[in-house]
């Protein structure tokens, strides 16, 4: 499928799978942990991801991301399903050294150019009507790294739309990103970062799979 409309805004959730933020010896968030990644970033589901200059520690995250329908403001936590149009499998890409070896916040280490690619379809909220009991999944050359369910998200979907809706409104076409799993590159001993070379395959049951190789 060719790529799905760049949204204007793709708001994201940190160290929000239990097993992800075990993997950092870190405790369960008390809240959302909110970034962005730029929409530039968006890409299409099979698109090559080119290496960006002066990269060092490329990784992958396989997500689901929640796609808005209609303009959502302090939506309650019982109607949140209602904004929503359906759901896609997403690659959170991330250059660690850039997101944890620099000053200041995560966005500068998600947001290159072709770190969010995404597809292969939206999938509707008639065909998913709970989002909380999905596998995903993603794998580097072959090889199982993250493989889990929706039910270990921290914060489930309907708490994430009411929650972000508190403090910016969102509008048709945006998307969340609903965090991680546990077995990303950064998680291994040693860490396991991208190579050129590399192929990544990321997906999630009843809606397909992705594929980008690193060039």
């Amino acid at each position: 499928m060719d790529i799905l409309p760049q949204p204007s805004m793709i708001i994201c959730v940190g160290q929000n799978y239990a097993a992800h933020a075990r993997e950092f010896g870190s405790d369960l968030p008390r809240e959302p942990v909110l970034f962005q990644k730029a929409p530039r970033s968006w890409a299409a589901p099979f698109a090559p991801l080119a290496m960006p200059s002066g990269s060092e520690k490329l990784d992958y995250e396989v997500e689901l991301g929640v796609v808005i329908v209609k303009t959502a403001k302090q939506v309650p936590e019982e109607r949140a399903m209602d904004y929503i149009q359906g759901y896609t499998v997403l690659c959170d890409y991330s250059e660690r050294s850039w997101q944890k070896e620099h000053e200041g916040q995560w966005t500068k280490g998600k947001s290159h150019d072709g770190f969010c690619p995404a597809g292969p379809r939206i999938v509707s909220t008639s065909e998913i009507p709970d989002p909380q009991c999905l596998r995903i999944w993603s794998k580097v050359n072959g090889e199982i790294r993250q493989d889990s369910n929706t039910a270990d998200m921290i914060f489930p979907v309907r708490k994430l739309v009411s929650y972000i809706s508190r403090f910016m409104t969102l509008h048709a076409g945006d998307v969340i990103s609903t965090g991680t799993p546990g077995g990303v590159g950064m998680g291994m001993n040693p860490p396991r970062y991208l190579k050129v070379g590399d192929v990544v395959e990321l997906g999630i049951e009843q809606i397909g799979e992705i594929r980008q190789e690193i060039v």
